[in-house]
């Protein structure tokens, strides 16, 4: 049997005899369909020789992940855990088979591995899908998505701890969240966008800013660290919070401007681009036309393409035409 690509209709394996059935490490009567408790060895196995053509067979039955892996890529090491992790918590709804492709270079070669890590997924003997790279495990669960139903009662993503961390006024939690995860996928550079958002929030500007300077030019001139970057410059420009709140019940133009400013030094986007607007309906002259000039500002650190800047554009222009 052969992993046969739809693609081009052509085998990315060539046919291997079967081997003996007792160096088989997984077969579709051993491997649960999915849901409920499984144990680790039920749904991970090592491929090799001795068993690629139990492994093919059960790809008929059950979804096989296969991931080519090297000893020496350390990006292979930071994403075999997070595959090990996902094929228990999908309960049997796909194996996961590992290919240490040094150890076995005539499969790799036939599976036309050229870098590592690859992982591919195989069903019915036919490949589906596969990516390249050590992914965050919030992109992996995305693509495992498109083919198979999330397990219920998931735990929270780091990332999705980190927001949380962030919307509950915990800066420094997210900023610890986002130095593992620049830790272990360096070349994820949004993480590192993440992790300067963070030092912005914490109030550490200047580290942020740095962390920014070191990101390669498309991703340092890029909207997202732009947007980071305008947070910062906004930041310095903005009252503190405890200056705004002693603003009280002020209602003036000046007031006004600092709670949108605030906001919009805060991440809090929509918030401080409504504030603005309304201050240029009712005062288009404060600071020499300080509110229009704040929201270009803004509309420019978001990108021309971000939803925000689409919506608060056509509202500009319709105040001012």
């Amino acid at each position: 049997m052969s992993i046969i690509d739809p693609r081009t209709g052509e085998a990315l394996t060539a046919p291997i005899e079967s081997g003996d059935a007792a160096n088989a490490q997984a077969s579709p009567e051993s491997t649960p369909a999915g849901g409920g408790d499984v144990r680790r060895e039920d749904v991970i196995i090592d491929l090799d020789a001795s068993n690629i053509q139990q492994v093919l067979e059960a790809s008929m039955q059950v979804p096989v992940l296969l991931d080519c892996w090297a000893p020496w890529c350390e990006p292979c090491k930071n994403l075999m855990p997070v595959l090990e992790k996902l094929a228990v918590e999908y309960g049997g709804a796909f194996l996961l088979a590992k290919l240490d492709v040094e150890a076995n270079p005539e499969i790799s070669g036939q599976l036309g591995v050229r870098s590592v890590p690859d992982v591919k997924l195989v069903s019915q003997g036919g490949l589906v899908d596969s990516f390249q790279g050590a992914l965050p495990e919030k992109e992996i669960r995305e693509w495992l998505g498109r083919y198979f139903q999330a397990p219920d009662d998931v735990p929270p993503s780091p990332e999705e701890q980190a927001e949380e961390a962030l919307k509950a006024g915990d800066a420094a939690t997210a900023r610890e969240i986002y130095q593992t995860l620049t830790s272990q996928y360096p070349d994820h550079y949004a993480y590192q966008v993440s992790l300067a958002s963070a030092l912005v929030a914490e109030g550490r500007g200047d580290e942020a800013r740095s962390v920014l300077d070191n990101l390669p030019p498309e991703e340092r001139d890029a909207a997202p660290a732009r947007g980071v970057r305008a947070s910062i410059a906004f930041g310095e420009q903005a009252l503190s919070h405890e200056e705004i709140a002693a603003l009280g019940e002020r209602s003036d133009s000046e007031a006004q401007f600092q709670r949108a400013l605030r906001h919009v030094a805060d991440g809090d986007y929509e918030t401080g681009l409504e504030g603005l607007l309304a201050l240029m309906k009712s005062d288009r002259a404060y600071g020499d036309d300080a509110a229009r000039k704040t929201l270009l500002q803004v509309f420019d650190a978001l990108g021309a393409d971000h939803p925000l800047t689409v919506a608060y554009r056509r509202k500009l222009f319709a105040l001012l035409y």
